[in-house]
């Protein structure tokens, strides 16, 4: 495939969720967490759509649990606690036991012994994850947006983890699952981007236009980044 500027390419950027593993090997495992705190979950949904739409904040979870305490009618201190009960604590063990997608070590493995700097960007604290499948070790950089302050699509986050890579930013390469979060973030950001196409994108063979590589296998992206 002959991809503009791909020879150009320095570091490569991965988002974790949905991205290294298929997100309903969460929502299996977790749903009778879901069902249990339906409610919960539907109020901080909300309250993370307002805030991807914001810009950077130096106090990110002050201001998450504070809109949290206004539709919980709690304190901030209470809607703080109960986000880690629930979300960030809570969740956390469900990952010990998601298989990452195949060849997602591999991946990572073969593109460190090319010389690709690596990383890491999501929207939720890695460290939530664990060793990551094992990628973590391959990694220059490993970031959560949230202690950055800024959730995709802000370029902030992904300004920020170019400077600590030490590549400027037309020389990343970004792959991630949302057209949303992860494409365009990236390209605002002056990024390239790869998208893991969903299944129904991979049954139509429709790539997405806005990607400059579009993918449906981590083989099939080590193919067209090493050959």
């Amino acid at each position: 495939m002959d991809i503009q500027g791909l020879g150009e390419i320095e570091a490569v950027a991965f988002d974790i969720d949905g991205t290294l593993y298929a997100q309903w090997q969460l929502t299996i495992r977790a749903i009778f967490r879901y069902i249990s705190h339906g409610l919960f979950f539907l109020k901080y949904g909300l309250v993370r759509n307002e805030m991807h739409k914001m810009e950077r904040l130096e106090n990110f979870r002050q201001v998450q649990a504070e809109r949290m305490a206004e539709r919980m009618r709690c304190t901030p201190a209470a809607a703080e606690r109960r986000l880690h009960e629930i979300v960030y604590d809570g969740l956390k063990p469900y990952f010990l036991r998601i298989p990452c997608y195949d060849a997602v070590p591999e991946t990572f493995r073969r593109l460190h012994d090319a010389g690709f700097k690596l990383a890491l960007l999501s929207d939720f604290p890695p460290e939530q994850k664990g060793e990551i499948w094992g990628v973590r070790t391959y990694c220059d950089v490993v970031l959560g947006t949230e202690a950055l302050g800024a959730l995709k699509p802000d370029p902030y986050s992904f300004l920020e983890m170019a400077r600590q890579l030490g590549v400027e930013p037309a020389k990343m390469l970004y792959v991630g699952n949302s057209r949303k979060y992860d494409v365009c973030g990236s390209r605002r950001a002056g990024m390239k981007c790869a998208y893991l196409l969903p299944l129904w994108r991979r049954i139509l063979r429709k790539p997405l236009k806005e990607a400059d590589i579009s993918f449906s296998n981590y083989r099939q992206l080590l193919d067209i980044m090493l050959e």
